[in-house]
C-alpha cells in the first residue's frame, strides 16, 4: 500500500500531467486532482444532523474543526457497499468550506498525461451528471472517471452546507 500522506504533500505537477487521487465507489473508479485534496482520513464516528439534505451523512470533529461529511455516492447516484475498514473520507475545500466526501476506498495517487484524458462519452454522462465530470482518463486496461469536485454541489446545496458548517468562511 502506498503512503498517501507522503504523496499528498507533493502537490506539484509537471506541465501536461495530472496528479490524481484514485478512489472507488461501487464498481467505478474515480479520480480527482490531488491539489483539491487537503487530506484523506479513515472513517470516524459521524454525528447525524436532523433534517439535513439526503446527501449529508452528518458532521465529524477533525482535530477541533467541525466538518460536514457528504455521501458522494448519493450525489453521483451510485449504489455503495457498506462502510468497512477501507472506507475513507476525502477532505476538500469547496467555496471556502471544508467538507469531507465518503468513498469506499482510496487506491492510489498517480500521474496521468493530459493527452490520455478524453471528454466523457454519452454512456457515462447518462449515468452521472455531466457537470460533475472533467473527463475520462485512459490507462492500459482501465478507465478513470475524473470528477470536478468544485461542481459536485450546486449553489443551493452549498448554501445548505454553509448553514450546517461553522467552519465556512463568510
Amino acid at each position: 500500500m502506498i503512503d498517501l500522506h507522503t504523496n499528498l504533500m507533493k502537490k506539484t505537477n509537471t506541465p501536461g500531467e495530472l496528479q490524481l487521487v484514485i478512489f472507488n465507489i461501487g464498481s467505478e473508479e474515480f479520480g480527482i486532482e490531488i491539489k483539491k485534496v487537503q487530506e484523506i482520513i479513515r472513517m470516524p464516528n459521524i454525528t447525524e444532523i436532523p433534517r439535513a439534505p439526503s446527501f449529508v451523512k452528518g458532521v465529524i470533529n477533525l482535530r477541533g474543526r467541525i466538518i460536514v461529511v457528504i455521501s458522494l455516492n448519493v450525489i453521483l447516484g451510485i449504489g455503495c457497499r457498506e462502510y468497512n475498514a477501507n472506507t475513507r473520507i476525502i477532505v476538500v475545500d469547496i467555496d471556502s468550506t471544508v467538507m469531507g466526501f465518503i468513498v469506499e476506498s482510496v487506491s492510489e495517487v498517480l500521474h496521468i498525461s493530459s493527452k490520455d484524458v478524453e471528454l466523457p462519452s454519452p454512456l457515462i454522462t447518462s449515468k452521472i451528471q455531466s457537470e460533475y465530470i472533467e473527463g475520462v482518463g485512459k490507462l492500459d486496461d482501465r478507465l478513470l472517471i475524473l470528477l470536478n469536485i468544485d461542481k459536485m454541489l450546486n449553489a443551493e446545496e452549498l448554501k445548505k452546507i454553509h448553514s450546517i458548517s461553522p467552519e465556512s468562511e463568510e
